[in-house]
């Protein structure tokens, strides 16, 4: 039998996580786990529905929710895709751990984009008003992107983030 899959997608905001975890969705049947869409089906939008400044506190609780589904998913032996941008390595780690302890195996697929390209689909999606257009700045993009530690040995897959999943 071959062990379930967990897709973990480290990238910066507008790097087109989402978008690959679609695809792996709905191209190889993989169940979608994100941790936005989850904030906003229990609290609504940020920045809209409650401040801004809440979303951390409010992402904390519905974060470590998708964690524990995701090791069930694994152990009922289920392939599944973090919609998350798993910004530290030290987060990366403890999802790997998690998902070998529950009997799965894990893919680190790094969406690697510049930032001119960031900051192009951020203004398209900074328009839109659903779960995953969190409106960003190019000031906030810089400050997470001074946040982010980029994934280096780490086993990690380096992809275009408009290319097609892996099967």
């Amino acid at each position: 039998m071959t062990r379930p899959v967990a897709y973990l997608l480290a990238g910066l905001t507008g790097s087109g996580k989402t978008t690959y975890a679609r695809r792996l969705e709905a191209e190889h049947g993989v169940l979608r786990l994100s941790v936005d869409e989850e904030v906003f089906a229990r609290h609504g939008r940020h920045g809209v529905d409650y401040p801004e400044e809440e979303y951390p506190a409010r992402a904390a609780p519905v974060a470590e929710d998708v964690q524990q589904r995701l090791a069930e998913e694994i152990r009922a032996g289920r392939s599944v895709v973090l919609d998350y941008g798993l910004w530290l390595r030290v987060e990366r780690e403890a999802y790997k751990e998690l998902v070998e302890a529950a009997g799965g195996s894990w893919r680190l697929i790094y969406l690697k984009v510049d930032r001119a390209e960031l900051l192009r689909r951020l203004a398209e999606r900074n328009v839109r008003q659903d779960a995953n257009a969190l409106t960003v700045t190019p000031e906030m993009l810089d400050q997470f992107a001074a946040r982010f530690e980029e994934p280096c040995g780490e086993g990690e897959e380096v992809v275009a983030s408009d290319s097609h999943p892996p099967p």
